[in-house]
């Protein structure tokens, strides 16, 4: 009896210092590198401009101004999204979060333009809303790319753009992106991944999933070294890591470029040179009149740090070879 307890207990005490063993000598996971960020820009709706339309110059007409100026509040509060903004849902290129955070920002705007649906069939004929300087619908697009480390001479490019551009206005913030767009399209050679996706939403819900895309990337960095936004210039200078030249071991850089323009962009997502030439030259043609927003974040941007090929996998799954 004694003899078979030994059987069945020698099984389980090795397991056991398998999964002990194991537990110890498992090599930790590769820590996320810090980064830096560029960008600004404004959704601010402009201030509506609103006109009567008189009909002539009876009493009567006057007398009824005032109770069809106390109707206006409640005569404009809807606005239906049509059918056409369904559409582009179907033409996102890549999938994956960028995408699925569209469409929740589309199906909003639809639930809510349902509920106001009965206010807005009641509105007024005399009261006219001029909302020209809005655009009905902003195109988002992500665009990034894996660049060998030898691209350091990026790095130092992005970093000086932080430090001596103004981010308050839409005319220097198209500087940016343009130098931006130049510094890349300058080194086709480093070129290794790439990942470009597009997709339309209606103008009220543009920046609520722009700042939601904009959370997902900035939450890979370890932390913003290097950052200037909207005129807000901040450099972290601390004992742990400071802005400067990655390791020499460090294998990859990544640059994420996030624009939301007035202007829809048709671009492809195709891993080749030639869709990345042309992806990066329409963006660094977008007018600063189109330009509602921008951000530009890479990694790494600290000193001695490194970005290896399983790290950069796993943070930028979309990421598809050259």
């Amino acid at each position: 009896m004694k003899r078979l307890k030994r059987k069945r207990l020698f099984p389980f005490l090795a397991i056991s210092l398998i999964i002990c063993f194991s537990l110890f000598l498992t090599p930790n996971p590769v820590s996320a590198a810090s980064g830096g960020r560029i960008g600004g820009g404004s959704f601010q709706t402009p201030t509506l401009q609103r006109t009567q339309n008189y009909r002539g110059y009876r009493g009567d007409s006057i007398k009824g101004y005032g109770s069809g100026y106390r109707n206006y509040g409640s005569s404009f509060r809807g606005g239906g999204i049509g059918f056409p903004f369904l559409l582009p849902i179907f033409g996102f290129g890549g999938g994956g979060i960028f995408g699925f955070l569209i469409l929740m920002s589309i199906v909003g705007v639809i639930v809510n333009s349902f509920k106001n649906s009965s206010n807005f069939s009641n509105s007024s004929n005399d009261a006219i809303v001029s909302q020209s300087a809005n655009p009905s619908k902003v195109s988002l697009i992500q665009f990034q790319i894996g660049l060998l480390a030898s691209a350091k001479e990026i790095q130092v490019n992005l970093r000086e753009l932080a430090s001596s551009s103004n981010t308050s206005t839409s005319s220097d913030l198209q500087r940016v992106l343009q130098d931006t767009t130049l510094s890349i399209l300058r080194k086709p050679e480093l070129w290794v991944y790439s990942n470009i996706e597009t997709g339309t939403v209606p103008f009220a819900s543009a920046e609520s999933t722009f700042n939601r895309i904009s959370i997902t990337e900035r939450s890979k960095l370890k932390a913003e070294l290097t950052s200037n936004y909207s005129g807000q210039i901040t450099t972290s200078l601390n004992n742990k890591s400071n802005p400067g030249d990655a390791d020499s071991t460090s294998e990859y850089i990544v640059i994420t470029i996030l624009v939301a323009s007035k202007k829809d962009l048709k671009l492809k997502n195709f891993a080749n040179n030639e869709i990345i030439t042309e992806a990066l030259r329409l963006l660094g043609s977008i007018s600063s009149n189109d330009l509602i927003a921008l951000e530009v974040i890479w990694q790494p941007e600290g000193e001695g740090e490194t970005l290896r090929e399983e790290e950069l996998v796993i943070q930028y799954p979309n990421l598809k070879h050259l």
